[in-house]
């Protein structure tokens, strides 16, 4: 496989992960992909974000999540997300240090 075929294929599989997560799975939140894969939605915004500033394109944390969510995040939140129960934020807390923490220490 060439590399640009494979770069194409590894866009579509994101966009595929995108759409499951988006329009699919709304139901799932993020707190509870956190706490079980150690990554949310807001992770893959953050990459995006990431991805882009590493080709020299400035994207804001609001921005970055606009494009991700397809709407400002506090509409997704309004419209998608429930409130996190003590147990979901206890378990957060550890998965957040485990694989968001220590990218950014």
């Amino acid at each position: 496989m060439d590399e640009r075929t494979r770069i194409e294929i590894e866009a579509a599989a994101f966009r595929r992960l995108r759409k499951h997560l988006m329009e699919d799975r709304r139901d799932v939140q993020n707190i509870d992909l956190m706490n079980l894969a150690g990554f949310c939605r807001n992770c893959l915004s953050r990459w995006y974000q990431e991805a882009a500033a590493e080709r020299g394109i400035a994207l804001s944390k609001e921005e970055a999540r606009e494009i991700y969510y397809g709407m400002p995040y506090d509409e997704w939140k309004a419209r998608y997300q429930t409130d996190a129960t003590p147990e979901q934020q206890a378990a957060f807390k550890v998965a957040f240090a485990e694989n968001v923490g220590k990218e950014q220490g």
